[in-house]
């Protein structure tokens, strides 16, 4: 019976395929399988035992459902995976299985294993995001549109800045993601301290050869574990992925209000449903779900961070806590990544609302403007904008237009013509280098996919 809504409703079964506990033994087994090739090829083991090890290292040999058994008795879950392999090995190959290893030299080296698998998914869904969120840049460069600064008009913008805006923090969250991968993933065979003891004067060259093998770096130093900082920085990381993805969703959410409506997610009336009693709803429930989801992973953060300090050499407190968060937070990041992919293929643009919305304060979103032009005709910084300051509140009590005020201002028509205020006033025509900031941004964006 399915609990975890993980299980049957959020997450993708490409994310679940590498945390399952399929593929999770599969790893432990190839981690056991490169240590028996790092050993036999330094002379410690037999040749012979290594490639046996290595033939049965495989789910079709050692079930998941052998090794659950003795689980049961061992109360130890590598214990059990070193003897369920051990006994599917012929001749005394078994007997070398797990030579100079501790546990959680399996564990940390297969999480390696699995947070790679892990991050090549969550890059290319990243990527397609980005080049998604480029190309609307491209398509909306000249839509001209408010923008707003507490909730308040501020000065025209266009949806080519909203758009190459979160291109470009994507971009630094693949290239963060990058640089995190290359201190997380890392080989460990260093045994129950860290100081490779049982494995002699050959133990750093094991754990070399080993590491080697897994195409992982080799662990500087440890202790009995990787240390955790990096385990909390990836997690911390996911966070960020997701902090920015609620910010791109609830920017939807914001402008999909029925008020606002200048863009939305796409909704079919045909067949969907808004509410159960509000037949007239359309509601932005992929850009919520995106929101929400992000809390979740945001959450990990806290226990991620405390995982790092552990007693002396290790303890097991972080244990049972990261065989929560790591495959949460990956699958619930891959899924919100999924559903921003879904909400920005489908976005829906009302152009009307749109400039309804960059005139509905006639004109007082182009007093900066207007002191702008004053200034450089001639008035001075702060008288240009007392002049224009107090037509602007004027304007704002009286419900008039700005620019109507302005014209009637003998001081102001000193300096501006009614020609003039007229050309100023055009909200399309106050971008300042907004078409060639976005066009910068793809211009970069070329080289962010090599």
């Amino acid at each position: 019976m399915a609990i975890h809504p993980i299980e049957f409703r959020y997450g993708t079964e490409e994310m679940r395929k590498v945390w399952d506990n399929q593929n999770k033994l599969q790893k432990m087994l190839e981690i056991e399988a490169a240590l028996a090739e790092a050993e036999a090829a330094l002379g410690i083991i037999p040749e012979e035992a290594a490639v046996e090890i290595k033939s049965k290292a495989s789910i079709k040999f050692v079930t998941p459902e052998r090794v659950a058994e003795i689980e049961r008795e061992t109360n130890h879950d590598i214990a059990s995976i070193v003897k369920a392999l051990a006994e599917v090995c012929e001749g005394d190959a078994g007997e070398y299985v797990h030579f100079g290893a501790t546990s959680n030299d399996i564990i940390d080296s297969s999480q390696s294993l699995l947070f790679k698998e892990s991050i090549a998914i969550l890059k290319t869904k990243m990527v397609k995001l980005t080049k998604k969120l480029l190309l609307l840049a491209q398509e909306h460069i000249k839509h001209v549109c408010i923008g707003r600064t507490h909730g308040q008009h501020a000065l025209p913008t266009t949806y080519g800045m909203k758009f190459a805006l979160w291109a470009d923090e994507l971009h630094r969250q693949i290239e963060r993601l990058n640089e995190v991968e290359g201190r997380l993933c890392v080989g460990m065979m260093t045994g129950a301290v860290g100081t490779t003891a049982a494995l002699g004067i050959d133990g750093l060259a094991v754990h070399h050869k080993f590491s080697d093998i897994l195409d992982l770096k080799p662990v500087l130093i440890s202790n009995q574990v990787v240390q955790r900082d990096n385990h909390a920085e990836f997690i911390m990381h996911l966070a960020n992925i997701a902090s920015t993805l609620d910010k791109m969703a609830l920017e939807v959410r914001n402008l999909q209000r029925t008020e606002i409506k200048e863009i939305g997610e796409s909704f079919d009336p045909a067949k969907q449903v808004g509410s159960s009693t509000m037949p007239h709803k359309m509601n932005p429930i992929t850009a919520e779900r995106i929101c929400g989801i992000s809390r979740v992973i945001r959450s990990h953060t806290i226990p991620a961070l405390e995982n790092n300090p552990l007693w002396h050499e290790r303890d097991l407190t972080n244990s049972s806590c990261e065989r929560i968060i790591f495959p949460e937070s990956c699958l619930l990041t891959d899924y919100i990544l999924v559903l921003s992919l879904k909400l920005f293929d489908n976005l829906v643009f009302f152009d009307e609302n749109i400039e309804r919305n960059l005139n509905i304060t006639h004109g007082l979103i182009m007093a900066e403007r207007v002191m702008a032009e004053l200034t450089r005709r001639g008035a001075g910084r702060q008288t240009a904008y007392a002049l224009v300051r107090k037509c602007s509140v004027d304007a704002n009590q009286k419900g008039i237009s700005l620019q109507e005020l302005i014209s009637a201002d003998e001081e102001i028509a000193k300096y501006l013509s009614s020609d003039d205020i007229g050309e100023i006033m055009d909200p399309h025509t106050y971008l300042g280098s907004a078409v060639d900031i976005v066009e910068n941004v793809i211009s970069e964006s070329e080289n962010w996919f090599e």
